[in-house]
């Protein structure tokens, strides 16, 4: 079940064949509702009700440091930084705790850069079997002209991205215009060729949880791989209400056609905790199948700061200074 092959003496990750999409079905997308504070009750309650210590904290940390999307969207980066952080999604906890905890081929999911970033993120993981993600189509924003958005996702592909976060146009969503929204999903899916596509839905700019249990569907009917929450540059980021409508809209979409989406909640998730209650909202409501990195990623990258103190408490019975786990 694990989908993950021996490369270079690592795991590799290999996905899922992709999601092919289907027809647009707008009497499913405009049937849909959601209940606004049923959702608000069961996440507040999920912290309280679902909690692991000790080893089996330590277990779920490690699962969670593998499904991490390692990333660095900063306007200064710079080809060393991008190098250093492909270091630390080869070996993203120390080698000495990894040996006290009897792990070993630990890495991240991927790394996720923007597209000047892709050749030495991929000349630095050659061999490694980690694969390296790119934003592309006017990130974040996404506004840039509808040509150049399609060409950007091309030129990310063949210079050596197996994955591509693209963002949707949010007026589309806004104005209720499905049609358009599916239209351009399907573009920008076909234009990724064999990469697979992560639709970034930008949810806190949606206005309703309504909106973002349509957008979730019509994504998917266009033939997105993943769904994500955020870009990370938005005021409100990645939420347990918003995770819980996608969530129900990829187990929907799953029962209906069989087939299956991945999850990526980004932006807000930074300790070690919430990483925690994520993937317990996950295991309950789509099952442990969803726990792979082809299904599930967190778009995160000080989370991995947090999950490393952590770790280091568990062996040592002390807390390290947060400078002893910098990123890059």
């Amino acid at each position: 079940m694990p989908q993950r092959t021996k490369a270079g003496g690592r795991q590799a990750l290999t996905h899922l064949p992709r999601n092919p999409g289907m027809a647009l079905d707008l009497d499913w997308v405009l049937g849909t509702r959601t209940n606004a504070p049923a959702i608000q009750r069961r996440c507040a309650s999920l912290p309280a009700r679902r909690s692991v210590k000790k080893d089996y904290q330590a277990a779920w940390l490690l699962k969670a440091v593998s499904l991490i999307d390692l990333t660095t969207l900063a306007g200064d980066d710079t080809a060393d930084r991008v190098r250093r952080l492909c270091a630390k999604a080869r070996q993203p906890i120390a080698a000495d705790v990894l040996d006290t905890l009897g792990m070993t081929g630990l890495t991240t999911a991927a790394v996720c850069v923007y597209h000047d970033m892709i050749a030495p993120a991929v000349a630095a993981l050659d061999g490694s079997g980690i694969p390296v993600a790119a934003v592309s189509t006017g990130f974040p924003a996404g506004l840039s002209p509808w040509h150049l958005r399609l060409q950007e996702i091309r030129e990310s592909v063949a210079a050596g991205a197996a994955e591509i976060d693209i963002v949707i146009s949010r007026r589309h969503v806004l104005s209720g215009n499905w049609q358009a929204l599916y239209d351009e999903m399907r573009a920008m899916r076909e234009a990724c060729g064999d990469a697979h596509i992560k639709a970034i839905l930008a949810t806190g700019e949606l206005g309703t949880l309504d909106n973002v249990a349509r957008a979730s569907l019509i994504c998917m009917m266009a033939g997105a791989d993943f769904i994500k929450t955020s870009t990370g540059k938005e005021s409100v980021n990645a939420t347990l209400p918003v995770s819980l409508v996608m969530i129900r809209q990829i187990r929907d979409y799953f029962d209906r056609t069989g087939i299956h989406v991945g999850y990526k909640p980004a932006g807000g998730i930074s300790k070690a905790k919430d990483a925690l209650t994520y993937l317990s909202l996950l295991r309950e409501e789509l099952g442990t199948r969803w726990l792979q990195p082809d299904l599930f990623r967190f778009g995160a990258s000080s989370l991995l700061g947090d999950i490393e103190r952590q770790l280091d408490h568990h062996v040592t019975g002390a807390y390290s200074a947060a400078h002893r786990h910098a990123l890059a």
